[in-house]
């Protein structure tokens, strides 16, 4: 996520200003609402992916699909702080792709907290935290299942560095957060984050309550190691059984196919899109 909504540069000085589900398994533990629900079959991909701001067009991904580095792509679905327009991020684009074999991860850019730097279209607060969170999960599952990404899929809300130090904004956040994740799974959704060890992700993993908090995680820590285990900075036990996903490394410059983009690099142990 390293230019959706910020620069890079941007990004690393946010960071260290605030302080640089699966239905079996640990996962489960998180998303107390999903027991009443008859589920289609997760789709889970372990392997490599990137994301990047605007999804590529077809042509870039069928020659990256050439060398099966990645086998998987993250693609910003919408959110009112999406700060790329997706030109080529179509229902035929998410078929075309799909039938390469490509696995897609989407990203919904939600409301971010009034105490994070920086301005932002759409902001939360502690009045505001829980229907926004209810009425931006209505908006992503109609973004996704839009694009043809199906009842079951996995939808991983985008949340920025923010002072988790900040109590009141904290908490604003983690009932934004449940808000979103109880009414995608209410709609048949999985709920996924991704946010960054220093702040939001810690902010989810490290919550003495875990109640209709995301199942899966993805963390931003871009220390260039390949691995959803060997840096994991929590407990062992959280997020196993294919819930785990890690942003390595951003900004990559990377030609496959005779086609260059920059991207960032992941490494992913967790669920996508049903397509198809």
């Amino acid at each position: 996520m390293a230019e959706h909504r910020q620069s890079k540069k941007r990004r690393y000085i946010t960071w260290g200003a605030v302080g640089a589900a699966v239905l079996a398994g640990a996962g489960i533990a998180a998303q107390t609402s999903m027991a009443a629900t008859t589920w289609p079959a997760q789709k889970t991909f372990t392997g490599r992916a990137f994301d990047t701001c605007t999804a590529p067009s077809l042509t870039a991904m069928k020659a990256w699909h050439t060398d099966k580095y990645y086998g998987a792509a993250a693609v910003y679905v919408g959110g009112k702080n999406r700060g790329c327009a997706q030109p080529n991020l179509t229902a035929s684009w998410v078929k075309s792709v799909s039938s390469l074999g490509w696995k897609l991860v989407p990203i919904y850019v939600g409301a971010q907290p009034s105490c994070q730097t920086g301005s932002n279209p759409e902001k939360l607060s502690p009045s505001t935290a829980a229907s926004l969170g209810t009425s931006d999960a209505n908006d992503a599952v109609a973004k996704a299942s839009a694009l043809g990404m199906k009842a079951g899929s996995a939808i991983y809300l985008d949340m920025e560095p923010y002072d988790t130090t900040n109590k009141s904004c904290d908490d604003a956040v983690l009932t934004y957060v449940r808000s979103f994740g109880k009414q995608l799974r209410a709609k048949t959704y999985r709920a996924g984050f991704y946010g960054f060890t220093s702040s939001s992700a810690k902010a989810i993993a490290t919550a003495g309550d875990k109640t209709d908090l995301p199942g899966n995680l993805w963390y931003a820590l871009w220390d260039g190691k390949d691995t959803t285990t060997s840096d994991w900075p929590w407990g062992a036990s959280q997020f196993t059984d294919h819930s785990r996903a890690h942003q390595y490394k951003v900004n990559s410059k990377e030609t496959r196919g005779g086609v260059t983009l920059t991207v960032d690099r992941d490494t992913w142990d967790a669920p996508v899109a049903i397509t198809g």
